[in-house]
């Protein structure tokens, strides 16, 4: 089943489906400081159909909801805190907070996933290190992208999380600490910021100024990170107990090897020359979100609202609306399981974040998550 098998630059295109899928439910809309960001899910280990799915809301700490995307349970992030990434590996949900630069971890209680009782206990080593000590927090330039799972080799508990506004990775080991769970580092690796293109130009992409290609949505495949460096494209780096491998950029946004510049005036990057075709055919920047299932890697193309499927044939989706839901634009997180979840994903689950829900709430716009059936996609 590993995504490692598969050549992403070379999958043979498809025809998008017939019919794009649509969300079977949605959650609550959320609003500013409170920005849905990121999802992830927790398969119940006795009773799939009271399974939980997770979603960060930056400000709006950490919230959980129920297969109906009914909310039971939001946790504050608390003063300075904003949570960007979720995962889950095992019973512990696992948070990249970028205010504090830590990685922030929940126990999942299996008993309270039950409406109206608490899913989600705080169990953080309050000595909890930082995961980029080299930056001011200030900055922000801190903890954001993060993929949690555990090494199948040695079975320790492992997570791997980017930097803002950098192209900074870092691998850490989750370690049980007497006052609760904390962090070890393993290693880190620096990705490009500029590339050598095939007619031997270099070119970086444009970026505001002081700041670097970054890294976002990141998923595990047993010891291979999938991560997107959003105006870049996709890469596949291998994992050791010792740190990482080296890195293979396996698909680019169409964008790449474009010339541009930063404007002062629009404060936008604008065209400064010839596309000279060294981009790639199915991602508008920002790369986004990532998620597995079965040896296929799902992505979001956030530019243009439509969703990548990697696998023996690549192809991509719109995510539209439904009976009474909305469809998805602008997405950042994913997250994909294939367990059977009960009666209404019998099949399995993909939730994504909605970066533009409808209606807006007043001049608030708002964002949420979008759940699908597996089936609907593959």
């Amino acid at each position: 089943m590993a995504v490692a098998a598969l050549s992403l630059l070379t999958a043979v295109p498809a025809s998008a489906a017939a019919g794009d899928p649509a969300p079977v439910v949605q959650t609550e809309a959320f609003a500013e400081p409170a920005d849905a960001d990121d999802p992830a899910i927790w398969v119940h280990p006795h009773d799939p159909a009271r399974s939980v799915v997770l979603g960060t809301l930056k400000e709006g700490g950490l919230a959980a909801f129920d297969l109906d995307a009914r909310t039971l349970q939001r946790v504050p992030a608390g003063p300075g805190g904003r949570f960007n990434n979720v995962d889950v590996v095992g019973d512990l949900a696992v948070v990249s907070d970028r205010g504090r630069d830590v990685i922030r971890v929940f126990r999942i209680d299996p008993r309270g996933s039950a409406a109206g009782a608490g899913v989600l206990r705080d169990v953080t080593d309050p000595a909890a290190a930082r995961v980029f000590p080299e930056s001011e927090v200030d900055e922000q330039r801190t903890a954001y992208g993060l993929a949690a799972g555990r090494d199948p080799v040695t079975g320790i508990r492992w997570v791997a999380v980017t930097r803002r506004h950098e192209t900074r990775v870092a691998l850490l080991r989750l370690v049980d600490q007497p006052g609760g769970v904390g962090t070890a580092p393993l290693g880190v690796v620096d990705l490009p910021s500029s590339f050598r293109l095939p007619n031997g130009v270099s070119w970086s992409p444009c970026e505001e100024p002081g700041e670097r290609p970054q890294l976002e949505g990141s998923v595990l495949d047993g010891r291979v990170l999938y991560t997107a460096q959003e105006d870049v494209g996709i890469w596949r780096i291998p994992l050791t107990p010792a740190g990482f491998g080296r890195p293979e950029l396996v698909d680019r946004v169409r964008s790449y090897g474009v010339p541009s510049r930063w404007d002062d005036v629009t404060e936008e990057c604008v065209p400064s020359g010839v596309d000279p075709g060294f981009g790639g055919r199915w991602l508008e920047a920002d790369a986004e979100g990532l998620a597995l299932a079965h040896g296929t890697l799902f992505a979001s193309s956030q530019g243009d609202s439509r969703f990548v499927v990697y696998g023996r044939h690549t192809r991509d989706l719109r995510i539209v609306a439904g009976r009474g839901t909305d469809s998805v634009e602008h997405s950042d997180g994913s997250a994909i399981s294939t367990a059977y979840l009960g009666r209404r994903f019998p099949h399995g689950l993909l939730v994504v974040h909605d970066g533009e829900r409808h209606p807006a709430a007043g001049d608030l716009a708002t964002t949420g998550f979008a759940f699908v059936r597996l089936e609907d996609v593959r």
